[in-house]
């Protein structure tokens, strides 16, 4: 890899403010070693040189929160309430089973969407564990979180032994861009036996753990009043279902799993006692706002968590559920969300988004210190979005142009220390045309599951 010199007309470092007519200094090894003004940074002549010319360089986009193989249910589960979406979603998913390989598939699709769209840290969540060697072959970093799943007590001991064996094969195949965490699904998939043995084991084996949290209206009518949808369900599984806690952050302090500094998903029906759980036990929220409307969920009081010192960072959640990976789109109505909630003109500003989609979702990950911000010594993953074209002229701030002007599909450039993996259209670690046959077959084995049923 030859020492690189990119340059744009901006430059958004996130660490520090916003330079015009910026570059950034890659060396051999894929590390940043100069930032700043181009005609400041000191290149040598066995250099490569990247104009980006009329574009916003800056630190490649993290995704706190995805679900790489399900790719192929894009547009599959419309207009379902949740209590329908969740069995629906599994239905199809087995259909995916009946074949090796869809899943797998659908995982370096979602890959490819990433790379297209900015997206150099991806966290996946997921049963298969696809998204391990998807990453890799992509070049992308990510964590990959294993769940495990398991709401009747007595299934506890025997889902966490299932559990450790897929993890350690996952090990063996990590490396130090691609991680292995472990998720215990969520309060209606997981009893409070299973969630004190996956935290034990979480901490006791230093892993990062994410779980979906006071996401829907039928979970909190579960974990509160044992009632509603999801608790007839597990009745007719012979599973009892009496009430657990005042919330279901109130569930995960109980059972260990706020000690272990989760990734808690969603985090939209939460009080003010709840935040302060989250607060005070260093937790931090991945906060996907087109996935929690879309499925009428609600909107999440991140400004109230952001003042309470909770790190956030923002995810796509699924295509299942949101149809589309573009983060900037989603920082864009995480905005608009929270000024109409708070009727607030002010509320998420261009600088809090850009940090929510950077470092500090970096932060949320535990990957700050080699990503999430361009900075001497850190890892060259970096992209590029053009300001070319008509609805992203005339630019007077770079930050509100990037968050509310453009869009995934003015990205040019997507860089993984300093491995270019996306530029003008082209992919060069993933192959669109010998995957797409391959994901649309997956794709007919899951509609077909969910019409067959």
């Amino acid at each position: 890899m030859r020492p690189t010199l990119y340059s744009a007309d901006w430059m958004l470092p996130v660490s520090s403010e916003p330079v015009r007519d910026g570059a950034v200094l890659v060396d051999s090894h894929g590390v940043i070693r100069e930032v700043g003004v181009r005609s400041s940074v000191s290149a040598g002549h066995d250099i490569a040189r990247v104009d980006l010319g009329s574009a916003i360089l800056l630190p490649g986009l993290v995704n706190v929160h995805s679900h790489p193989e399900l790719a192929g249910m894009r547009g599959l589960l419309e207009d379902m309430p949740f209590h329908l979406w969740i069995p629906a979603l599994r239905r199809a998913k087995d259909g995916a089973l009946a074949e090796e390989g869809d899943l797998a598939a659908a995982a370096r699709w979602t890959c490819i969407e990433a790379v297209a769209g900015g997206i150099t840290t991806l966290a996946g969540t997921e049963d298969s564990g696809a998204s391990l060697d998807a990453l890799r072959e992509a070049g992308l970093r990510g964590v990959v979180y294993r769940e495990v799943f398991g709401p009747a007590p007595g299934q506890a001991q025997t889902a966490l032994k299932d559990l450790l064996l897929k993890v350690d094969v996952m090990r063996q195949s990590a490396t130090d861009l691609v991680h292995v965490g472990v998720s215990p699904h969520a309060p209606y998939s997981v009893s409070d036996d299973l969630f004190r043995l996956v935290a034990a084991y979480a901490s006791a084996e230093n892993l990062r753990l994410a779980v979906h949290a006071a996401e829907s209206e039928v979970e909190s009518q579960l974990v509160v009043a044992g009632d509603g949808p999801f608790a007839a369900g597990l009745r007719t599984r012979g599973i009892a279902t009496p009430p657990r806690a005042a919330s279901s952050i109130a569930l995960l302090e109980q059972t260990g799993i706020l000690a272990t500094q989760p990734l808690l998903i969603h985090c939209v029906r939460i009080d003010g006692d709840d935040v302060r759980r989250i607060a005070g036990a260093g937790a931090s929220v991945a906060h996907c706002p087109v996935a929690n409307a879309r499925l009428g969920h609600g909107i999440s009081p991140v400004i109230e968590l952001a003042e309470a010192g909770v790190t956030i960072g923002i995810g796509s959640d699924s295509v299942a559920s949101n149809n589309r990976i573009d983060l900037l789109e989603e920082a864009r109505v995480a905005q608009l969300m929270q000024r109409a909630r708070l009727r607030s003109a002010g509320a998420l500003d261009a600088t809090q988004l850009l940090r929510m989609l950077t470092i500090d979702g970096a932060r949320a990950l535990a990957l700050d210190s080699r990503t999430g911000s361009l900075e001497v010594g850190k890892d060259a993953d970096l992209c590029a979005v053009r300001i070319a074209a008509p609805h992203t002229q005339p630019v007077h701030d770079p930050a509100t142009a990037l968050l509310f002007s453009t869009r995934a599909s003015d990205v040019m450039l997507t860089v993984v220390r300093g491995q270019v993996l996306y530029q003008d259209g082209r992919f060069l670690t993933l192959d669109p045309d010998t995957l797409r046959a391959r994901l649309n077959a997956g794709a007919d084995r899951m509609r077909a599951a969910l019409e067959g049923a």
